[in-house]
């Protein structure tokens, strides 16, 4: 009889770290689920750019190097998110992502700006569509990386509680890196105005 509750007790404990395992497996593919989102809006936003820089080439014949920055600042940008996606939780290919992210949204401002010169380039239709759906897809990038965060923070907070601490750290579950926003001296939306 005794030998009956000993094999009792140490099935529910294994249940109990098997159930411990699969929330955290969850919480992971939780947050993997919630960059995804991000990945869908980023490469959506950086698709747009070449539309953007080729409907502005025509106007900008003397602007090459802000063009050309666009275009450098949008493909470190998706070598970033390319990278991030590999690994979702990785706080190098994050910061890599944030540091390219921001370049693009310069790269931007500076485009919008010189645009302001441009009048009938600001007037153009094709122009006024892709500003809307960029400043759209703006939108959707940060409602993403809120959510992703928000999964983010989940599964770092089911990871470190004890006993999961014990059982992550058995099988290797690695904290993951929240996307932050670029530094707050470089948190200028982009700007379009047609004004």
């Amino acid at each position: 009889m005794p030998f009956l509750v000993i094999l009792i007790l140490l099935a529910l404990v294994i249940f109990f770290f098997i159930g411990i395992y699969n929330r955290l497996v969850t919480a992971r593919n939780g947050f993997k689920n919630a960059f995804a989102q991000i990945d869908v809006q980023l490469t959506r936003r950086y698709d747009l750019i070449p539309n953007l820089v080729e409907t502005a080439r025509g106007y900008l014949k003397h602007e090459r190097e802000t063009l050309e920055a666009v275009i450098t600042a949008r493909n470190s940008a998706m070598a970033g998110l390319k990278a991030m996606a590999a690994d979702p939780g990785s706080a190098a290919a994050a910061a890599q992502l944030t540091g390219a992210d921001a370049g693009v949204t310069g790269a931007l401002g500076r485009l919008f700006a010189v645009m302001e010169a441009y009048p009938d380039l600001k007037a153009s239709a094709n122009m006024m569509q892709l500003s809307e759906e960029l400043t759209s897809t703006e939108n959707r990038v940060a409602f993403a990386r809120q959510a992703f965060n928000d999964a983010v923070l989940s599964y770092n907070n089911s990871r470190e509680v004890f006993p999961n601490s014990m059982v992550a750290s058995w099988f290797g579950f690695e904290a993951a890196k929240m996307l932050e926003g670029p530094p707050a001296e470089k948190r200028e939306p982009p700007k379009v105005s047609f004004s």
